[in-house]
């Protein structure tokens, strides 16, 4: 009698874990995975009670309950988010170590600097976006502004006299109004303050012509009627906000869009057994009710494209925030 035995190349095991990360039937195996084996951290550089803290802390709840290990967020706030990726590339390789970064890490800083103490394509695997905020772009609640046009003719007539404020260069916030101010022909000053509430807090006193601000950072005073939100520099109205006209619905440019999002990554060159799992378990964390309840406290919005789709899309915002940086000359070393 014989027997017949089946032989399971190198290949074959990869094929599988392949298919299962693309949403095949045999995504079971990813989720079979022994992982985790032992506690998982978050690694973020982002403090403790913002919104990206948040949306870590609801994510690794979720995972600690899915997993029954401790899913822990570790803050590493400052020096640009290197302090954060230093600790977590000297941390595990093996899928433990997580890190949470966002469009400035993975798309604008190999533009604003030189050198960096890291090399997005080589170190970090984005295995999926946690979320995206849109931007408004807000002003005064006295603002003469009442349109998108009325701030864009205003700026053309008084080149560079015009301003707009962030909270420090080289930021999502700092690169959107700058694309705005080269899609839109006009010239403004940029501010810089320590702080966010500082700097809305300048928007509603009149002391700046306008910023970009998520419904989470402007909010508060937009919903305390110091501040308006002229438009929002999105595709398409934002949920909650559906009397917020769109950027080229108010007269501005068609296609101008300016957002902040937050990706989950893993080392580079993981098992994709286990990648697929993480991918599969947080995407399962971030579609729960009381995730998606809370993502609208926060004003952000589920984001939810394939692998390869969030691939492209990085690349493309790093093509679209370089040339920016490019053209007004902006250097962090």
């Amino acid at each position: 009698m014989l027997s017949h035995r089946i032989r399971l190349s190198r290949r074959t095991v990869v094929s599988g874990a392949m298919l299962a990360w693309a949403g095949h039937p045999l995504r079971a195996f990813a989720q079979e995975v022994p992982f985790p084996t032992r506690p998982v951290r978050i690694i973020t550089p982002f403090p403790v009670g913002g919104g990206p803290d948040g949306v870590a802390r609801l994510v690794a709840d979720k995972l600690s309950k899915k997993w029954a290990q401790p899913v822990m967020v570790e803050n590493r706030p400052g020096g640009n988010g290197f302090i954060a990726i230093d600790a977590w590339k000297r941390g595990a390789k093996d899928g433990h170590d997580l890190i949470q970064l966002d469009n400035v890490h993975l798309a604008a800083y190999p533009s604003l600097f030189k050198k960096l103490p890291y090399d997005p394509a080589v170190d970090f695997d984005p295995v999926l976006p946690l979320f995206r905020t849109y931007f408004f772009i807000t002003v005064a609640a006295t603002s003469p502004y009442k349109t998108v046009a009325d701030l864009i003719a205003d700026a053309r007539r008084s080149p560079g006299k015009l301003n707009f404020g962030s909270w420090s260069v080289g930021n999502p916030v700092h690169l959107g109004s700058e694309l705005f101010s080269s899609m839109t022909g006009t010239k403004f000053e940029h501010i810089v303050f320590k702080e966010t509430t500082q700097l809305y807090t300048s928007v509603a006193n009149g002391d700046l012509a306008f910023a970009l601000g998520s419904s989470a950072t402007a909010g508060p005073l937009q919903r305390a009627g110091k501040l308006r939100f002229l438009a929002v520099a999105a595709p398409k109205r934002t949920a909650g906000y559906d009397s917020v006209p769109t950027v080229a619905e108010s007269g501005g440019p068609a296609g101008f869009e300016a957002s902040g999002w937050n990706a989950l990554a893993t080392p580079r060159g993981l098992a994709p057994a286990v990648t697929a799992k993480i991918k599969h378990d947080v995407e399962a964390a971030l579609a729960e009710p009381d995730v998606r309840d809370k993502f609208a406290s926060f004003g952000y919005e589920p984001f939810t494209p394939t692998r390869e789709q969030f691939a492209q899309f990085i690349q493309a915002e790093s093509q679209r925030l370089g040339e920016v940086i490019r053209r007004v000359n902006i250097a962090l070393d």
